[in-house]
């Protein structure tokens, strides 16, 4: 399958800020950026710095970046499902994870997550893609947003929603072990029914005896 990677920038003036939303972002500009002190919730920011890379470089892989001059001070990224995980069971072409969305403390009042996710999607981008994220709350950051779990949850679903994703039903166990967890699930105008009916056998694999 050919991933069509269109980059897209947008400039945000906050102030005296001047932030710019970006990508798909390819390795070579990326090793040019640091990472801000406070990407750390997946990895030390240097290990995570190398990880964009490492994904930026991949055929699927695609990095939206927000910048303050040459600091990343927020990111998503889109690839493959992680080959341990139910949802690359297939080996679907046309199957994409929203993987990571993370930005700086200092720079999470300024609305940085939507833009960079429907920087994403602009231009139909994804119209040919099952795109889902799976939410967990061991990976929220309840500290620093002072947020309970369940508005956290919230938060991040009106997050997905700025591009469309929805809830899915799933018996993952993961998903199903606690009932903040979430599967969020855009499916493309131009993605074909054949690739939906297997995400729906992906998604629901128990089999019950009567």
């Amino acid at each position: 399958m050919e991933h069509l990677k269109t980059h897209i920038r947008h400039t945000l003036s906050k102030g005296d800020r001047e932030i710019i939303i970006e990508g798909p972002v390819a390795p070579e500009p990326l090793r040019s950026f640091q990472m801000h002190s406070e990407l750390d919730a997946f990895r030390r920011p240097k290990d995570q710095h190398e990880a964009l890379i490492e994904i930026a470089a991949l055929p699927e892989g695609r990095i939206i970046i927000a910048r303050e001059q040459d600091t990343i001070v927020g990111y998503v990224t889109f690839h493959y499902p992680d080959e341990m995980e139910r949802w690359s069971q297939g080996n679907m072409p046309d199957l994409i994870e929203l993987g990571a969305i993370e930005v700086a403390n200092d720079y999470r009042s300024l609305g940085l997550g939507s833009k960079m996710i429907r920087t994403a999607f602009e231009q139909e981008q994804m119209e040919r893609y099952i795109v889902f994220t799976t939410e967990y709350y061991w990976h929220w950051d309840l500290k620093s947003s002072g947020l309970s779990v369940w508005d956290y949850r919230k938060m991040m679903e009106r997050l997905m929603k700025t591009v469309d994703m929805v809830w899915y039903a799933t018996d993952d166990p993961e998903i199903c072990s606690h009932p903040a967890n979430c599967l969020m699930v855009r499916i493309g105008k131009n993605v074909p029914l054949e690739s939906e009916e297997q995400f729906d056998r992906i998604r629901f694999q128990q089999r019950f005896m009567y």
